[in-house]
């Protein structure tokens, strides 16, 4: 639903309605890259809240996600169909709910509505007041099965989240930051949200890219690329001779985490284009 988002050109920052009675809807920009359990990563951002009024247990919520399955029509939050999360979330609370909290969620790549354990939270009972901006971090450090996170207002800490329900995280993919309202649709027990704040000073700090210094060379007669890979991901060779069609030349070769070479020992007459391909497995 766009029009739960407004970009305010003077003020640089995103106005935002989370509003429960809305189709799924996110506002949110790809990483360019796969984040799993074995990296390190962090997303920070101001959040301002105008209002929040909630019934039952309904939350808004800032972060990482995979957008294939955050797009398909399963995705369900009340459903807790929800694999591969990794956000703040604030549960405003309402009548016949467990009151105000923060959150901070991971939810692993197995979640699915006959599997709603495999989520990972920290939390603080705390409610935020309207007209105030906190600053919200959110941290995963490299093989953890878990999130970290703190709030702070004017530089002081608010929260750092003290209590953790430690469900078992196996792995996930997340491949975009979004601003996500998500809708009830579907919620046997009549939850719902709504609340409008503005979301800015978003910043993510990203490991380094699967692919870096990518050259090539002749090597005794064949083309020979070379690149610093890493640990955990696949690379496979790609050839094109008109930057068309681009044709596997090497079987997927797992990361080294240095420098890894791999050849093409068929090439083409005349000339030809070479890129690679880095996949999470």
């Amino acid at each position: 639903d766009t029009n739960l988002f407004r970009w305010d050109a003077a003020r640089q920052n995103l106005e935002v309605t989370w509003d429960s009675s809305s189709p799924n809807s996110y506002f949110y920009k790809p990483l360019g890259t796969v984040l799993a359990r074995d990296d390190d990563f962090q997303v920070e951002f101001d959040l301002t809240l105008t209002d929040a009024t909630a019934v039952g247990y309904m939350e808004l919520a800032v972060g990482l996600l995979n957008f294939a399955q955050a797009t398909n029509a399963a995705f369900s939050r009340p459903a807790g169909n929800t694999p591969n999360l990794f956000e703040f979330d604030y549960f405003p609370g309402g009548p016949e709910s467990y009151g105000p909290s923060l959150d901070v969620s991971l939810a692993d790549d197995t979640v699915s509505a006959t599997n709603e354990s495999d989520f990972y939270f920290a939390y603080d009972t705390n409610a935020l007041l309207n007209g105030v901006t906190y600053h919200v971090i959110l941290t995963h450090t490299n093989g953890q099965a878990g999130i970290a996170g703190e709030i702070l207002t004017n530089g002081q800490i608010f929260t750092t989240f003290p209590n953790v329900y430690a469900g078992p995280i196996s792995d996930f993919r997340l491949d975009t930051l979004s601003i996500s309202s998500y809708s009830t649709n579907g919620d046997p027990y009549g939850d719902s949200i709504l609340a409008h704040g503005v979301v800015d000073n978003i910043t993510v700090t990203l490991p380094p890219p699967p692919i870096r210094n990518f050259s090539g060379v002749w090597s005794n007669g064949f083309w020979q690329a070379q690149w610093i890979s890493r640990s955990n991901w696949l690379y496979t060779l790609q050839r094109a001779t008109d930057l068309g069609g681009w044709t596997d030349v090497s079987a997927p070769v797992p990361g080294n985490a240095t420098n890894l070479f791999v050849t093409d020992t068929n090439p083409p007459p005349g000339h030809a284009f070479y890129r690679v391909k880095a996949e999470r497995p």
